[in-house]
């Protein structure tokens, strides 16, 4: 982990203006109250993981980047569109591994807090923000348990208002992780309801790295699939791009459709629950460690004794490390793999 700076690190409000010092810094320190980790008999293990969440991945990143502070960090700081696939799936690891390290999450989640020091700037309207904003990085966190919480209503065969609650508490345990200032995390599954409603209707903006997301036109090939012919990917990125326009639409709250200027039918409604019923349907005949993202099966494995307690965590394969001239650079995840 990288050096302790919660005692110089300022932090920028939604208003703009500095908090106190050590409100939402890194704690690379320590924890005063080591927090417990979410296990196998919680929820967020049984939802949260899979790979069909994959289906969601234009509507996290477009509602994390509708944010006003956090579109500007990944305009001015990201480099995801260079990168798109290879980021996906590199960032899965370690924010997996938030939910699925065991004894170890609290470690994992410093580090990926940790990688947004120093990434804070003014924006093209002349508002400060910072990526360790408390409301900022909750938000991001905020995507992360509204998409758990889609994935088991759309491809999951729904949930109960008791599982809802439960989801919600673990949610709380989850961002524990973090080390982050726990100011901005609504109290109940209520408030964390009129939040939510709260965001999408008077904070989120249509801003370009939202727009961005959700434009695929211009994204480049996997590292992987460099054999396959030019022509060949763009057909294929155009119907990812019709694909994911439904899939994304879709699942947007009635009020981010109106911001983003999307229409969307009850015909649509229908197909769009119709598929995720499909989805739901096939993975039930497919063997549940299949669908398991790797650092949660081998979370499964260790929890159940096909791994030692201890045994290394899953790291990203080397094709997903970043552009070899940003893999010293302390903001990347970048594993020695």
């Amino acid at each position: 982990m990288t050096q302790d700076t919660s005692a110089t690190c300022p932090v920028t409000s939604e208003s703009g203006a500095d908090t106190a010092v050590g409100a939402g810094c890194p704690v690379t320190g320590g924890y005063d109250d080591v927090p417990a980790a979410l296990g196998p008999d919680s929820l967020t293990w049984k939802y949260f993981g899979q790979w069909t969440g994959m289906l969601q991945g234009p509507w996290a990143g477009s509602m994390q980047n509708m944010h006003p502070q956090l579109g500007a960090a990944v305009q001015q700081h990201s480099i995801f569109f260079l990168e798109r696939m290879p980021r996906l799936f590199r960032s899965v690891y370690p924010i997996g591994g938030v939910v699925f390290d065991g004894d170890r999450a609290p470690r994992t989640g410093a580090q990926v807090r940790d990688y947004h020091i120093g990434i804070k700037g003014v924006d093209d309207q002349g508002r400060r923000y910072s990526a360790l904003n408390p409301d900022v990085f909750y938000w991001a966190h905020a995507t992360f348990f509204k998409s758990t919480l889609l994935a088991a209503e759309w491809v999951g065969g729904g949930l109960t208002d008791a599982q809802k609650r439960q989801l919600f508490d673990e949610h709380v345990t989850w961002y524990r992780m973090y080390g982050m200032s726990m100011r901005p995390v609504p109290a109940t599954w209520e408030d964390f309801e009129r939040y939510w409603d709260h965001m999408c209707r008077n904070v989120l903006e249509d801003n370009w790295a939202a727009r961005e997301v959700m434009d695929l036109s211009t994204m480049p090939k996997h590292p992987s699939l460099d054999w396959l012919p030019d022509w060949l990917w763009q057909l294929n990125i155009a119907v990812m791009q019709r694909f994911f326009n439904f899939a994304t639409v879709g699942l947007y709250d009635p009020p981010v459709r109106e911001l983003m200027g999307y229409s969307w039918s009850p015909r649509q409604e229908r197909l769009h629950a119709l598929f995720g019923r499909a989805v739901y349907l096939t993975t039930r005949l497919m063997p549940r460690r299949m669908l398991m993202h790797p650092r949660k099966r081998s979370a499964w494995d260790r929890a159940h004794g096909r791994l030692p307690a201890d045994a290394p965590l899953v790291e990203t394969p080397a094709r997903n490390l970043p552009p070899v001239e940003y893999r010293d650079d302390p903001h990347f995840y970048c594993p020695k793999v």
